[in-house]
């Protein structure tokens, strides 16, 4: 709470030393002023709770001040208290100072016990006030903290509502494909892609629940003595087909000698996994990520890097917070949850450990370090070979079908095919229009968060040539709110389906259009 200040105003030395005198006590702050000017100036750099002001001063008299007070917005609602050795019987003169803004008189010469009881009331009326501001500031503080927060539940529940469709988009496709046709020639490409759809589906559950654990205390580490190198290889393992996917290059750099740490081999694995894959994600294709491992003092270093997108400034102490998205949602279309940095801080947290994010900005890459304390090598090495996962690669096949996801473009085409029509695929909005014109599409099938050009840019790219002006463009996207359908609408879009879109709605559509 700020100190109190009174503010005396009066052209006699010895008239200040004894209003000072009066009012000296513990938390009050007096401020002296010998004319009106000087007065203003005290005004516009203090806070002042009380003016004691005298009316008969040479050059700007007391009136003539508090008017010019009540004309500036900082000090026209201080209390002015008029001192004076005037009549204050007299009504007319009493009205002037009542329209200059007095809220009392004192009569000189001053009563010592009426000057301090009059100055009491106003020292206890501006600590309450101090008081409520701080309450409303406090208050104000509070709401936009549960305004963000709500900001945040309902961006997140937007985000988890798009992530759960990309995986059930094509278990959908994939499904609708095997009823009509069980022993169909793609039937067993078409099982394992809706296998690894299910798998990357229960991860998503499973980082989402794994959160929610770390965060209760709920998760028991299973602790060892395990090498570094080899909680590396698995965590490559698992991020490998997402790095291969972004066609990236990875480079691994263990350190020579053997590197221990106690922990928990598959959680640790977890976080260094979750680092691989963000960068995969926040890398555009065809990039560079590295893996390095070292010593560091008595602390294991593990640090990857990329040279993605970056971070902003304005980020950096964010990016380890829960559901925290760099882009905004049209531009995540591998953005995942933003749950998977928070993970990693939590899980090496546990370990005794730290991590941290550098980035020259937006467009520099990112590097993500991870520090944990060293232990010695134990007595028994146990080791044991990582599960080799294998990709199926996916085939592009007459309606163009825009996605950058090929697993949704491929199950999508297959679905078209089902039904009659041919299909051509395209994972780059930017490609899109010089494709169509290669291809001469009847329709077109086109996905809203793309990166880079979203669905929206590329529909009115779309419509500004007059060859597809009146081309079908339908919106096949996992965000379906009604906001987004609008969107939609307005860009250009003839039809709305929501992900995953079932065969049966598709085929309805394209008889529509027929």
């Amino acid at each position: 709470m700020d100190q109190v200040s009174f503010l005396l105003v009066d052209d006699l030395e010895e008239n200040l030393l004894s209003l000072e005198a009066l009012l000296r006590r513990e938390g009050l702050n007096l401020l002296k002023a010998r004319s009106g000017d000087q007065a203003l100036e005290l005004l516009l750099e203090h806070d002042v709770a009380l003016a004691l002001i005298d009316v008969q001063m040479p050059g700007l008299n007391g009136f003539e001040l508090a008017e010019l007070m009540r004309g500036n917005e900082r000090t026209r609602r201080v209390p002015i208290i008029f001192v004076t050795a005037g009549n204050t019987a007299d009504s007319r003169w009493r009205f002037q100072g009542y329209e200059a803004g007095a809220v009392d008189f004192i009569q000189k010469p001053i009563e010592p016990d009426v000057l301090r009881s009059k100055a009491e009331v106003f020292f206890e009326l501006f600590r309450q006030r101090q008081q409520i501001a701080e309450q409303r500031d406090e208050l104000q503080k509070q709401a936009e903290a549960l305004k963000e927060a709500d900001r945040r539940k309902d961006e997140f529940l937007a985000t988890l509502a798009h992530e759960l469709r990309n995986p059930l988009a094509p278990l959908r496709n994939g499904l609708d494909i095997l009823q009509r046709n069980p022993a169909g020639e793609n039937s067993g490409e078409i099982r394992n892609m809706m296998d690894r759809q299910l798998v990357h589906l229960v991860r998503l559950i499973d980082d989402l629940l794994d959160v929610s654990r770390v965060s209760q205390g709920k998760i028991e580490l299973r602790r060892d003595t395990v090498r570094i190198d080899g909680i590396i290889r698995s965590a490559i393992e698992s991020s490998r087909p997402l790095i291969d996917a972004g066609g990236h290059e990875l480079m691994v750099d263990l350190a020579e000698a053997s590197l221990w740490v106690d922990g928990d081999q598959i959680r640790l694995s977890q976080a260094i996994g979750n680092l691989l894959n963000n960068a995969a994600k926040y890398t555009p294709r065809g990039g560079q990520i590295s893996i390095v491992a070292a010593a560091e003092g008595q602390q294991a270093i593990v640090r990857v890097t990329d040279n993605g997108v970056g971070i902003p400034e304005n980020m950096k102490a964010k990016v380890f917070q829960l559901f925290t998205q760099i882009d905004d949602h049209l531009n995540r279309a591998q953005g995942g949850l933003g749950i998977g940095l928070a993970l990693v801080n939590q899980l090496v947290e546990m370990h005794g450990g730290t991590v941290d994010a550098h980035s020259s900005g937006p467009g520099t890459g990112s590097t993500f370090t991870i520090r944990l304390p060293l232990v010695s090598a134990p007595q028994i090495i146990t080791t044991s070979e990582p599960q080799t996962i294998e990709l199926s690669s996916f085939r592009s096949l007459r309606v163009l079908v825009v996605d950058d996801n090929p697993i949704i473009a491929d199950t999508l085409g297959m679905m078209l095919e089902d039904i009659g029509h041919q299909f051509e695929a395209v994972h780059d909005g930017r490609e899109a229009l010089d494709a169509a014109m290669d291809y001469g599409p009847d329709v077109i099938l086109l996905d809203i968060g793309l990166p880079g050009m979203d669905g929206y840019e590329v529909c009115r790219a779309f419509r500004s040539q007059a060859r597809f002006q009146n081309t079908p463009i339908i919106a096949q996207t996992g965000w379906g709110q009604e906001r987004d359908k609008e969107l939609a609408s307005e860009a250009g879009f003839n039809f709305h389906l929501t992900k995953p879109v079932p065969l049966g709605q598709l085929q309805k559509v394209f008889a529509d259009l027929a």
